[in-house]
This record gives C-alpha cells, sequence and structure tokens, in this order.
C-alpha cells in the first residue's frame, strides 16, 4: 500500500497552487473547495506541493534530509 501526502481539507483553501506544481498529475481540486491526493505511481516526494502550501494543509510522511559529508 502506498503513502500519499496528506491533506488536512480542514486548512485547505482551494487555491491550486499545489495542483499547478505537481507534475506527477498526483493532486486534483474537488468541490469543497479542497485538495485531493490521487492514488498514482508516479509521485516521486518531490514535496513541491507541501512547500507551496500556504496554509499547511499538505503534509508529506516522509522528510528527505540531506547530510554534508
Amino acid at each position: 500500500m502506498a503513502i500519499f501526502p496528506g491533506i488536512d481539507p480542514a486548512k485547505c483553501n482551494g487555491c491550486g497552487l499545489c495542483v499547478t506544481v505537481c507534475e506527477r498529475g498526483g493532486l486534483i481540486l474537488v468541490t469543497g473547495p479542497v485538495v485531493a491526493a490521487v492514488e498514482t505511481a508516479n509521485c516521486d516526494w518531490c514535496a513541491y506541493c507541501e512547500t507551496v502550501c500556504e496554509t499547511g494543509a499538505i503534509r508529506c510522511a516522509y522528510e528527505i534530509v540531506f547530510e554534508v559529508p
């Protein structure tokens, strides 16, 4: 079972910024207005959706950390 970015509908204002930055088609705008994650094997966890979300409604299950030697 795949884990997709979590979306808090109470925080989502339906601005659609996350939909525009998702290059993999993993997010759609639905009635409400609220964004929903679409099951896709193409999500590469770029976290752009989380980054552009001004209300903090999107949370990715993983945090990517780069360690500099």
